[in-house]
């Protein structure tokens, strides 16, 4: 029996998240329990985790034709991710930027972008392409770690706090071999949410008379952010946002050189590119990005008044592409 696209959709969504949570409470306390550093672990496996449903979306959506899906989501991710979602921590409460490693992550931020529609320019993101991108993630990867080893005692801290101490009050009790378990659990879902959330937003364009990238760009961006979104909203009430938003930052990056490079290699004859996409929301990402330096390096902060300028601009994104691509 089909189920209706909208059961699909939302169902596919909740086993997707469900099955990013369980690979990144995996990943994290495996690690922790290995003696990997707390901070290496927060800005690396948490903002690969992170994205699990990006990159579970991706492959399912090249694989089963719809390649447009797959790069619009990760336009749409990066927007909703700097434009809403910082920008509605920074509304609720002016967002001070401390990590170091914010002055290596916005620089690849912006190039990252930047080199994305460089690519894309040709309407296809080949395979090579994908081989470079993640060339590029190894070298970020590498310039992070190195980073990561000058952070201050408080920052450190902070990440122990987040990812340390929980892994570590349960090694004594708890074999590694859950959570490798708990990882491959995880995997498993994230492939069959993912299967799902596609069948069902491609459904969903279809009946609606909408393209799949306008889908990708809007609800299912805004659906595989809700993480992003629920934990830098509760950091910023609770005044502890530091990490967060760290990563939420590097996660941008992330979406492109290893969850979009994943995709284009696994994609025989690469990933399409709309036109709508190339030319429209690919610069917007871009621009979003570049902007995010001026911003970020006056006083290191993110004030209230910008940090709602952002989100009037996302909501006119939105209404742009429900008004006009619709």
């Amino acid at each position: 029996m089909d189920l209706h696209p909208a059961i699909s959709f939302f169902g596919g969504l909740v086993i997707i998240l469900l099955g990013a949570e369980l690979v990144l409470r995996g990943a994290t306390r495996f690690a922790a329990m290995l003696g990997i550093n707390p901070i290496i672990i927060g800005l690396t496996i948490v903002s690969v985790g992170t994205s699990m449903p990006e990159l579970a979306i991706g492959i399912t959506a090249v694989t089963d034709g719809f390649g447009t899906l797959a790069v619009g989501n990760i336009a749409g991710t990066n927007i909703v991710n700097i434009l809403l979602i910082l920008g509605l921590s920074a509304a609720i409460k002016p967002l001070p930027l401390q990590l170091m490693s914010i002055r290596l992550d916005v620089p690849v931020m912006i190039v990252s972008a930047v080199a994305l529609v460089v690519m894309a320019a040709d309407g296809v993101l080949s395979r090579r392409e994908g081989a470079i991108l993640l060339l590029g993630a190894v070298a970020y990867l590498i310039k992070l770690i190195q980073i990561s080893r000058k952070e201050t005692a408080a920052v450190k801290k902070e990440f122990a706090a987040d990812f340390g101490k929980q892994a570590l009050h349960v090694q004594k009790s708890t074999p590694r071999l859950m959570f490798l378990i708990m990882l491959v659990t995880g995997i498993g879902l994230s492939v069959l949410g993912a299967h799902l959330l596609v069948a069902g937003a491609v459904n969903i364009a279809l009946s609606l008379g909408i393209s799949e990238s306008v889908v990708g760009l809007t609800i299912v961006a805004i659906g595989t952010s809700a993480p992003e979104l629920a934990t830098t909203v509760v950091g910023t009430i609770k005044n502890d946002r530091d990490v967060a938003v760290g990563n939420l930052i590097g996660s941008s990056s992330t979406n492109i050189l290893v969850i979009l490079g994943l995709t284009c290699i696994a994609a025989p004859n690469g990933v399409q590119v709309s036109n709508d996409v190339l030319w429209f929301d690919l610069p917007l990402a871009a621009a979003v990005a570049i902007a995010c330096y001026p911003v970020f390096r006056s006083d290191r902060m993110v004030s209230q008044k910008e940090g709602l300028v952002f989100v009037l601009i996302y909501l006119l994104y939105l209404s742009t592409l429900l008004l006009l691509r619709t």
